[in-house]
């Protein structure tokens, strides 16, 4: 892991809660996340999984490892492929096994 990759993986909100919400619901809510290159992993235990299915897709970081991902149904809409995590990251990344991580069209405020 290089040096910026070192300094991207921090714990972050010291108390503030971090909220990721898709199509009217929250579908994940943490006060304990943490931001890698910019995105908010959330804990296992904060993520609403009924909102969450398995999805075929993985891709790979030079750093972090191999990422599968989910498909959000929320309120009978897809999003499919907008949360992502790594069950089995390399150890520079073993902070994040499991948090899951959101994107195209999901908002995350802080």
């Amino acid at each position: 892991m290089t040096d910026s990759e070192a300094s991207a993986a921090e714990r972050v909100n010291n108390g503030r809660m971090a909220t990721a919400t898709w199509n009217g619901e929250v579908i994940a809510e943490s006060n304990e996340t943490v931001v890698v290159e910019g995105n908010q992993y959330f804990p296992p235990s904060s993520v609403r999984t009924q909102f969450l299915t398995p999805s075929d897709t993985t891709s790979t970081c030079p750093w972090k490892g191999e990422a599968s991902y989910y498909t959000l149904s929320v309120n009978g809409k897809e999003n499919p492929d907008a949360a992502w995590y790594y069950p089995a990251p390399k150890e520079a990344a073993a902070e994040i096994r499991d948090h899951v991580a959101f994107w195209n069209g999901v908002e995350i405020s802080v």
